[in-house]
């Protein structure tokens, strides 16, 4: 890669977006595509859309644009797209609000706006999210505002749009002293937005009450300038450099909005309700912005609890967002901050992120008063599993049982951060499950907010996680002893459905070898079902439910096979695993194996490095932990 010269390339790509001419130029191209004068919401909904929009089979949606960086929170973000972005890009009052977003540490609100933060600056440099501004402006103004407001309703007619807005003191005093009052000469060009650059995206964070000024978020005067210029009053002498000024026409992220000062969120309360603020010595200056802050649970509640506030929160519109409640999600948001730190060349065994991201789940879900409904089927059925006994209808109402789930419990900054301890310590290029459990354990008395009670709980989590991860453990092991795995389920599987084919249908079996007929096999049928607690009442109404699946599947012209039926499955992989016990048992326990087992170690070994994606190290120390669990 010729680095200077993608640089070139890059500089000239910049430098072919920028454009410049009159207003009635600018005019020109509104008239051909209106959405140029598309509002900031509407520009930010567009934005959201243009990535990609899913319709999933419950008929929710997913909005590709989050899907690279913020996983298990499908819910929470169509809720957001839809009750706001997408109302607001119509401009129906939801505009009007800010949009806070108020959820635990380390939930994905501030990867949520810094998405839209980046999202915004590539999207103004495409086609469609390309943006005009009045040339010299410190507030990238909308060129519109230009049109006096008598003639405002004739060019919306006109042209189709919608002008919000009165020119700011800045450029009304250009538009006199430079251009003689004739608007359609006043320059515009194309501007790109840029957070470093501070143009159209700005960020205010709060400090110390004492010292931060209110000018940091509208401006102040320049009082080297007033000598010069004679007056405060005079725009010139002002410096619209506050973050609601560099902010227009964008997006403002407000940092810990309810850390600040009062006299700072009452700036807020026109600007949302009016779209304007004020401003040194001038009239209200208009500024068409999305407010986006961010806090957490306990602060906002310290919040809405003080009666001052009643005129503030009727302009905020709160959006929830709790932690992922997905293990699968869980382990994706794991990946991600390991790739992201100094980790990225370590080697995670397979099933440890899951065995971590088991236990903060655990630690982060409700108890049920559903029946049956314990915390394991809970996070199963959350993370896509059919769960025996639970239906899509009990799914939903376990999701609505507690309006809170996902508010509290560990989040995933700790486990990487014990992750991180696990490897300083063990001091190697390869860690797994146990590790991982071990690490988290020992980080409970770290942790200041881990109070005695949740220990004793978290404890708990750990041995469940540890459980799931045994049995997953066993069952990789057994698959790789196993030397065609699928094959030898799918030959079992084919066994069993001729027998209960005949023995439903109360027929023969023909013998594949010697061609005689014998009566269903009820002991091969018997051996598989009793792996998953069949009973012998409940045999026949099993083997009945199963043909009715298939030809179910066949009048869809699907294929049934072993993986189809979640509990057939489960039956048919424990048979193999039965049957397989003894010899995985003295193969992997065994200190000084003979030349056969060792033989049949390195080939098991060889099989979890290549199909199951262990290195090595994690392939042997996986090998000496299930001898020792079959050995229990």
């Amino acid at each position: 890669m010729d680095i200077l010269k993608r640089i070139s390339e890059h500089r000239a790509r910049e430098e072919n977006l920028m454009w410049r001419g009159t207003f009635a130029e600018y005019l020109e191209l509104v008239r051909k595509n209106p959405q140029i004068a598309q509002t900031a919401h509407s520009r930010v909904y567009n934005m959201i859309k243009s990535a990609g929009v899913e319709e999933n089979e419950d008929g929710s949606r997913s909005y590709q644009f989050f899907s690279r960086e913020i996983f298990g929170l499908d819910r929470s973000v169509e809720r957001l797209v839809e009750e706001y972005f997408h109302s607001a890009a119509r401009r129906l009052d939801v505009r009007k609000r800010i949009l806070l977003l108020m959820g635990p540490v380390s939930g994905g609100k501030s990867t949520l706006v810094t998405m839209l933060k980046r999202g915004l600056e590539e999207y103004s440099r495409t086609e469609a999210g390309a943006i005009y501004a009045l040339e010299g402006c410190p507030m990238q103004e909308e060129p519109l505002h230009l049109i006096p407001h008598e003639l405002r309703a004739e060019v919306e007619e006109e042209l189709g749009i919608k002008i919000e807005g009165e020119l700011t003191p800045y450029n009304r005093m250009r538009l006199e002293s430079e251009y003689g009052g004739r608007i359609e000469d006043f320059p515009v060009c194309r501007i790109l937005f840029s957070e470093a650059n501070r143009v159209g995206i700005g960020t205010f964070s709060p400090s110390d009450p004492k010292s931060q000024d209110i000018a940091d978020l509208t401006g102040s005067i320049d009082f080297s300038t007033i000598t010069k210029y004679g007056s405060e009053s005079d725009p010139r002498a002002y410096r619209f450099d506050g973050e609601l000024n560099k902010a227009n026409r964008g997006l403002m992220e407000f940092q810990e909005m309810l850390k600040c000062d009062e006299k700072f969120l009452w700036h807020l309360l026109s600007l949302t309700q009016e779209g304007n603020f004020k401003a040194g010595r001038f009239a209200l200056i208009s500024a068409d912005e999305l407010i986006v802050a961010h806090t957490n649970e306990s602060e906002y509640k310290a919040f809405i609890a003080n009666k001052k506030n009643e005129a503030l929160q009727s302009r905020i519109i709160v959006m929830p967002m709790p932690y992922n409640l997905r293990v699968s999600d869980e382990e994706k948001i794991y990946s991600k901050l390991i790739k992201q730190s100094d980790l990225g060349h370590v080697h995670i065994a397979p099933h440890a992120l899951r065995s971590a991201a088991i236990f903060s789940i655990l630690t982060r879900l409700k108890d049920s008063k559903k029946q049956g409904a314990d915390l394991l089927k809970k996070m199963r059925l959350y993370d896509g599993e059919s769960v025996e006994g639970f239906k899509g209808a009990d799914l939903e109402e376990l999701r609505n049982e507690h309006a809170d789930e996902g508010m509290a419990g560990i989040d995933p900054r700790y486990v990487i951060n014990r992750i991180s301890s696990a490897l300083i310590r063990r001091d190697t290029e390869c860690i797994n499950a146990l590790d991982i459990l071990r690490a988290l354990k020992e980080g409970f008395d770290q942790h200041p907010s881990i109070t005695k009670e949740q220990r004793e709980r978290y404890m708990n989590f750990i041995s469940s996680a540890r459980k799931e991860y045994d049995e997953l453990a066993k069952k990789e092991v057994q698959k790789a002893f196993v030397y065609s795995y699928e094959e030898s389920a799918k030959t079992l599987m084919d066994n069993y459905l001729d027998n209960v084919e005949a023995y439903c249908n109360m027929n023969k079996i023909r013998d594949p070898v010697t061609g005689e007929e014998m009566d269903p096999d009820e002991r091969l049928m018997r051996s598989i079902e009793e792996q998953i607690g069949i009973s012998e009442n409940a045999k026949r109404a099993f083997r009945e439910e199963i043909l009715i699946r298939i030809s179910a599947y066949a009048r869809k012209g699907k294929r049934f096979d072993y993986s189809t039926h979640d509990r057939l499955r489960e039956a048919i992989e424990k048979k193999l695993f039965a049957d397989l016990k003894d010899v995985v048992k003295i193969t992997t326990s065994n200190k000084t194996p003979d030349e056969h087992q060792l033989k049949k170690i390195n080939e098991v070994t060889k099989r979890l490095i290549e199909e199951h994606h262990y290195c090595p190290v994690c392939a042997n120390e996986l090998l000496r932990y299930v001898g020792s669990l079959l050995n229990r």
